[in-house]
């Protein structure tokens, strides 16, 4: 079978390739999965450059998020049948016609819902669902700020906020050229960040702050973050798409007189610590997909051979939206 492999870390295409390699076989408590349609994802770019945790071992094939019917059940697995339409979380592997997955990753799509849209929900979507709800504890009316609201996340933030009953949405960009297509997914105010940002939250709300804030830059946005966040309020940082080693956290004497918290999340953390609360949420963003209540917009890359490029747009901030490649199965529209 056909995957994509990083053969060792780099910062551009030149260790990425297409290879054949064996398809893998289920064992007890495991499924593989033809591959209609896989995520890319940033995480796949912060594997590529050698980030430590994100890729385990090299060669590496990446891609986390899949939808695709089931092609083999292994020993021990009563939940699903060979055939059946799916998506699933990875861990890695995804971005190959065939992938090997442990059963509690995989939940069944809806026929309402496209391969293609399924495909972003397993990482993406999930994750931002359980983000929003539990680790940012959202509730109605409140104002949400975005950092890379432009971005794949971003656009599911922009859907998932007035659905769960959020109000008033801030995104920011780190090219003014991005605002456009964060407004147009539903963001009531997008700031770059090349200006005084935190003078323009700070305009944009009136002066009040924010009540949440969605970071996925690491640490080095953590200052802005707490200076225009409300007393109350949270910072939730859910990924460090900068690189490097992160901060160090501020006094807990500041976030108490401040009335102030900051949580993480890890999307991956939560599959391999607690598939059932993950794999809950996947079904849920599954079913918010169905009834037509979000409405994601997707890029279609072609195959295998074209992510290499994607990766790169990612990796220097010059993609939008969220990307997904086309192994098999129906094509957009279809």
């Amino acid at each position: 079978m056909d995957a994509l492999v990083m053969t060792e870390p780099s910062h551009g295409t030149d260790r990425t390739e297409v290879r054949e390699i064996r398809t893998p076989r289920p064992g007890p408590g495991e499924v593989t999965i033809d591959v209609g349609y896989a995520g890319i994802n940033f995480l796949d770019v912060m594997a590529r450059r050698g980030d430590a945790g994100y890729a385990a071992a090299w060669p590496y094939t990446p891609g986390l998020e899949v939808s695709g019917t089931v092609r083999e059940i292994g020993p021990g697995v009563s939940s699903l049948t060979a055939g059946q339409r799916v998506a699933a979380f990875t861990g890695a592997g995804g971005l190959a016609e065939v992938v090997l997955v442990d059963a509690a990753y995989v939940v069944p799509v809806p026929d309402e819902v496209p391969a293609r849209l399924a495909a972003a929900a397993p990482l993406m979507l999930t994750a931002a669902l359980i983000l929003l709800e539990d680790a940012a504890g959202l509730r109605p009316d409140r104002t949400v700020l975005v950092h890379s609201a432009s971005g794949g996340m971003g656009n599911a933030f922009a859907q998932l906020v007035p659905v769960l009953g959020g109000g008033r949405l801030i995104g920011t960009v780190g090219r003014p050229e991005k605002a456009a297509s964060a407004l147009k997914s539903g963001y009531d105010v997008v700031i770059a960040r090349d200006g005084d940002l935190v003078r323009a939250i700070r305009e944009a709300t009136d002066g009040a702050g924010v009540d949440i804030v969605l970071d996925p830059l690491g640490t080095a946005m953590l200052e802005t973050d707490l200076a225009v966040t409300a007393p109350g309020g949270r910072v939730v940082l859910f990924g460090n798409a900068e690189g490097g080693q992160p901060g160090p956290l501020p006094p807990v004497g500041r976030l108490i007189g401040g009335n102030l918290s900051i949580g993480g999340f890890s999307i991956r953390g939560l599959w391999a610590s607690a598939p059932g609360r993950a794999s809950a949420g996947l079904l849920r963003a599954l079913t918010l997909l169905a009834d037509g209540r979000l409405n994601l917009a997707i890029n279609e890359v072609e195959s295998l051979a074209d992510v290499p490029a994607v990766h790169q747009s990612l990796a220097e901030g010059r993609g939008e939206g969220k990307y997904v490649v086309r192994l098999r199965g129906e094509r957009a529209g279809g």
